[in-house]
């Protein structure tokens, strides 16, 4: 299970010490950090902004894996660039249609970060195959969006494998939503090489342990 991106999700961190947080996770071998922006219409919580964002990146070299749940992200995609962003994912549901979601990851990848586009449980994989290879990554929601630590619906990780047989290699296959140390062994054998677990590794008493027990 070599290369496979772990992303801690900071939904589940202690987030009055977000800094101690970060350097623990680093220090347990992973190079991402998830961070989920909700904004109380698209998913019913509100979450977190790109000040925190930018504090974040004043604190630490991880990669800024940024998950917009949220209406309209291109109103928001520059300003969690200028935070410091390295990765934004928006949700094909905001999209009115194809071209609607083609020209976000424009916008994004024209920022000059990493675009991934993600779909809920209910959304069938076909609807984004023709964006496949103008995105940098695809995130499969295996629960639905909004809270952490919800229960993995296994019928999602089925769409795994439909995601990488019609898409280019290089593609990022991220599953987010109840990964455990089994789960996460689902998931990777159908073919994902990014996995994003946050209520696992913080609720954890060793980070490193949890880390490794997801490879």
């Amino acid at each position: 299970m070599k290369n496979i991106i772990i992303s801690p999700s900071i939904l589940s961190a202690d987030f009055a010490n977000l800094e101690q947080e970060a350097r623990l996770v680093k220090e347990a071998g992973v190079n991402w950090l998830h961070i989920d922006v909700m904004d109380g219409h698209f998913v019913p919580n509100i979450t977190i902004g790109p000040a925190v964002v930018k504090s974040l990146k004043n604190v630490t070299d991880l990669v800024l894996d940024t998950h917009l749940m949220i209406e309209n992200p291109e109103k928001y995609i520059p300003s969690f660039v200028q935070a410091g962003s390295d990765v934004l994912t928006f949700h094909y549901e905001v999209c009115n249609n194809l071209s609607h979601a083609t020209d976000i990851i424009n916008l994004i990848k024209k920022s000059g970060v990493k675009a991934g586009i993600s779909i809920k449980p209910a959304t069938p994989p076909e609807e984004i195959f023709s964006l496949l290879d103008k995105v940098d990554l695809v995130l499969i929601m295996t629960v639905e969006p909004g809270f952490g630590g919800q229960e993995f619906i296994h019928d999602c990780a089925m769409k795994i494998p439909m995601i990488k047989n019609n898409s280019p290699d290089s593609l990022i296959i991220q599953v987010d939503g109840g990964i455990n140390n089994l789960t996460s062994k689902i998931c990777t054998s159908l073919g994902a090489n990014s996995l994003v677990a946050g209520s696992y590794i913080f609720s954890a008493g060793d980070y490193k342990k949890a880390v490794q027990s997801l490879l």
